[in-house]
C-alpha cells in the first residue's frame, strides 16, 4: 500500500488536501491527514496521536465514515483506545532515533515494534520514525506492514532515487 500523510501542526490546508489528493489518486496512492477530520474528508483517511483521540473528543469512525483511521500507539498499552475508536491501523515508533519530530520520545527498536505488532492482533502496524534503507529488514523482521520515512527521501541528495529504492528494497522484503 502507498500512503502519503499530510502533516502540518500549525493548520491544515485545504485546498493543499485537495491538490495532494489528486495527485495521490493519480499515482494509486493514498492520502492521510494528520489531525483534522474535517480535512480528512477531502482525503482518504485520517491519522491521530493518542493525545488528539481525547482532544478530538472521540467518535472519531463515526465523522470519518469508511475513510482510513490510523492511530499511533508507542506502546502495547495505547491499543485499547486505537482499537475502541475503530482504527484500520496503528503507526509506532520511533523505531530509531529521528529529528524529524522533536517529541518523538526514545526509539523502540525491532523488540517494541514487534511488542506492538504482537498486541494488535492482526491489525496492520506502521513502523515510524528514524527508517533508512538499512533498517527495512528490521522493521518487516517484526512484523510491521508498512514503513513510514521521511529524512530518508527528504534528506537524500536525489529523493526520487532514494524514494525508489526504499520501495523496491520493501517490496523485496514483503512481496
Amino acid at each position: 500500500m502507498r500512503l502519503l500523510q499530510y502533516r502540518d501542526k500549525s493548520g491544515v490546508d485545504r485546498a493543499a488536501v485537495r491538490r495532494l489528493h489528486a495527485l495521490t489518486a493519480r499515482f494509486g496512492a493514498l492520502l492521510i491527514v494528520n489531525d483534522d477530520p474535517a480535512a480528512a474528508l477531502l482525503a482518504d483517511g485520517l491519522h491521530v496521536g493518542q493525545e488528539d483521540l481525547a482532544a478530538l473528543g472521540g467518535g472519531l469512525r463515526e465523522r470519518i465514515g469508511d475513510r482510513i483511521l490510523g492511530v499511533s500507539c508507542g506502546v502495547p498499552a495505547d491499543l485499547p483506545a486505537a482499537l475502541a475508536e475503530g482504527a484500520d491501523y496503528v503507526g509506532t515508533g520511533p523505531f530509531a532515533a529521528t529529528a524529524s519530530k522533536g517529541d518523538a520520545g526514545k526509539p523502540i527498536g525491532a523488540a517494541g515494534l514487534a511488542a506492538v505488532v504482537a498486541a494488535a492482533g492482526g491489525l496492520p502496524v506502521a513502523a515510524i520514525g528514524g527508517i533508512g534503507a538499512n533498517d527495512l529488514a528490521a522493521v518487516a523482521g517484526a512484523g510491521a506492514r508498512m514503513a513510514a520515512v521521511i529524512s530518508a527521501v527528504a534528506g537524500a541528495p536525489d529523493p526520487e532515487r532514494s524514494a525508489r529504492d526504499l520501495v523496491e528494497r520493501w517490496q523485496a522484503l514483503c512481496p
